[in-house]
């Protein structure tokens, strides 16, 4: 699995500060993943940019959110059942300790977040069951 990495370069003038790539692995059905994380990053007050699902159950959303909303946005993610990268798991308390931090300097900066998830279904994954009548 690729590592979640963060992009952190000088930018020009009203660029994003903080732009986290993050990878993540899901055992949910991909079509009911997508729009369980799209109503809860729009209940966070996120921004869903784009989302989609590829036939191998590849899922990639690009969103953004407020930094002062980065608890929530982390909770609705592991919320969802998402298995998040180490890196990710890194780059994302950072993310939330540096805007405690520096609450009042930061809090209404943008983050976009490009997340992939690979979702594996349960059910994919279970042999043939036998029924008992």
């Amino acid at each position: 699995m690729k590592q979640a990495t963060i992009i952190r370069d000088a930018l020009p003038p009203g660029g994003i500060p903080w732009a986290l790539q993050m990878k993540a692995i899901s055992r949910e059905e991909p079509g009911r993943l997508v729009k369980s994380l799209t109503g809860a990053i729009l209940a966070c007050g996120g921004w869903v940019l784009s989302r989609s699902v590829s036939d191998t159950g590849l899922i990639d959303i690009l969103f953004e959110f407020e930094r002062n909303s980065c608890l929530e946005i982390y909770g609705i993610l592991i919320a969802a059942g998402l298995e998040l990268s180490q890196t990710a798991h890194v780059h994302f308390t950072e993310l939330c300790q540096c805007t405690w931090l520096a609450r009042k300097d930061c809090g209404n900066e943008i983050v976009s977040v490009d997340l992939e998830v690979q979702t594996f279904p349960f059910e994919a994954n279970l042999a043939p069951s036998t029924q008992h009548h």
